[in-house]
């Protein structure tokens, strides 16, 4: 049985000693965690893969918070908690406003800024460690279907086709996170994956003959070279 993947947080703060009191606090309690001192370093990485959710401090060096958290909102549907010094009520509400989701003021009880973590990622469906996961089943993306309890893949023209337990769980991946691009590792729900296995190819080239019209020309799983795999495609869960 594959476990699911950490929920990913991408902590942004320039002072060393608070980020690391932020990403200890949150892997001690299970999440994935990503750190970085300005707003250009965590906008390149989003370039590369999208967290669930982002921790925002506003008193960046090179670049207004504010700015930052409208940008995050513009470019990913990640939720986004500002923990800053600022204790206005003007800069709470033009946080939320521009794209936030919360808003701590330091300083902060490490376990309360987790709880509020928790909070958003239910909120907005995503899996938090120590929480039940959302039993999302039916996917429809560019007029096809998926039964994710069943394997069970309806075409356009109602045709049905059962799908392997591992290529189920890669396309269920592409849906949970459509028009992001997803590494081989992610894919398959491995770390540290080996450069010369190649399972992760080998059921992506299944679920295209199955789902493009021209495998050759994928217009819906499409390569990102040197970076991995995304979904092209709008997703509806049911």
């Amino acid at each position: 049985m594959v476990e699911a993947a950490a929920a990913l947080v991408y902590v942004v703060e320039d002072d060393p000693e608070v980020a690391r009191l932020v990403s200890l606090a949150l892997r001690d309690f299970g999440f994935a965690c990503e750190t970085f001192g300005d707003g250009a370093g965590v906008l390149r990485r989003l370039q590369m893969e999208q967290p669930d959710l982002c921790i925002v401090d506003l008193g960046l060096p090179d670049m207004d918070g504010m700015e930052l958290v409208r940008e995050i909102a513009r470019r990913c549907s990640c939720g986004v908690l500002v923990l800053t010094g600022r204790g206005h009520t003007v800069d709470r509400v033009m946080a939320l406003e521009g794209g936030g989701d919360d808003y701590v003021v330091k300083p902060f009880e490490p376990r309360e800024l987790v709880a509020r973590v928790r909070s958003i990622l239910r909120r907005r469906g995503a899996v938090a460690p120590g929480t039940a996961p959302l039993q999302r089943r039916h996917a429809r993306f560019a007029g096809w279907s998926l039964d994710c309890a069943a394997n069970l893949l309806r075409a356009p023209d109602g045709t049905e086709t059962l799908l392997g337990t591992a290529e189920t769980q890669v396309l269920r991946a592409f849906l949970e996170r459509p028009h992001q691009i997803l590494t081989r590792e992610q894919l398959m729900g491995a770390r540290d994956l080996s450069p010369l296995d190649r399972s992760i190819d080998v059921r992506i080239s299944r679920l295209r003959r199955k789902l493009e019209g021209d495998a050759q020309n994928p217009k819906i799983i499409k390569t990102v070279y040197g970076a991995g795999y995304m979904l092209a495609a709008a997703v509806e869960w049911t």
